[in-house]
């Protein structure tokens, strides 16, 4: 299914791609072109298919209407251009891998994380790596996906305590995520975790008054007592690779005293 929308999008015009991100961000082609500084004819024409746009407004479209770099690439594609922003292995990154293998050192001893656009685990620090350590092996396999191993009833589901409520707050994550990018595995993926059951037996403790008002802290059930942790998502300003682009890394922070003293002393 995913190969074959991939394929649909790929061949669709570039003046229709124009024109459903432009509908996606809910901008009017009188908004767009004085954004892009394009005649509103000219965009017209475009979206149209009676005028090919060159890759310098190609790019000035994209960046008004906040389009990944992924699908800059499909635009200039079905414009008849190279497409311009390159795509290479995580490994081949360079000091881009190594400023991400820093920032997840340099977070211990709290768990972080390097995930791509669909939530497969890129790299985890030694405190992230544990969470997932006693984990059954169709939810630890390569690729990982962290969210899947998170809210299945097999997974990390049966150890949050405030599992309705931090579920609620990874679907509204998924979903403004799917609505920026329009990415079919996205929604795929959102599917599958709204139909996961609660795991046998778990009893969700609820929401608590947090110290945090304002954060819906994860409340995770350890060895070591129950431990709350707030998350923070950094990412790479205005990255110009396709991979670099798609990948966040999610560090979980200590909610509260007790869990900021559980991590000094596992570190």
């Amino acid at each position: 299914m995913t190969a074959a929308l991939d394929a649909s999008t790929a061949a669709e015009p570039v003046g229709a791609q124009v024109r459903r991100w432009r509908e996606r961000r809910r901008r009017s082609q009188l908004d767009l072109s004085l954004a892009a500084d394009v005649s509103t004819r000219h965009l017209s024409y475009v979206e149209t298919g009676r005028s090919r746009p060159s890759p310098v407004l190609i790019e000035r479209l994209c960046d008004e209407l906040e389009v990944p770099l992924r699908e800059r690439n499909r635009l200039h594609l079905a414009a008849g251009y190279a497409p311009p922003h390159p795509q290479r292995a995580l490994v081949d990154l360079g000091a881009a891998r190594t400023a991400i293998d820093t920032v997840l050192a340099g977070l211990e001893p709290h768990p972080a994380l390097a995930v791509d656009v669909h939530w497969d685990l890129v790299a985890a620090n030694r405190a992230a790596s544990a969470f997932f350590a006693d984990l059954p092996p169709g939810l630890t396999t390569p690729p990982v996906n962290v969210l899947r191993a998170t809210l299945h009833p097999d997974g990390l589901a049966a150890r949050i305590r405030n599992l309705a409520e931090w579920r609620a707050v990874v679907l509204g994550r998924v979903r403004r995520q799917l609505d920026r990018t329009g990415d079919p595995v996205l929604a795929e993926l959102l599917a599958e975790l709204r139909g996961y059951p609660a795991p046998p037996g778990h009893v969700d403790a609820g929401p608590v008054p947090a110290s945090h008002p304002l954060v819906v802290p994860l409340r995770l059930a350890t060895g070591d007592g129950e431990l709350a942790f707030a998350y923070t998502t950094t990412v790479f300003g205005s990255p110009r690779d396709v991979t670099l682009d798609e990948i966040a890394i999610e560090a979980f922070l200590p909610a509260d005293e007790r869990t900021a003293a559980a991590l000094r002393d596992a570190g």
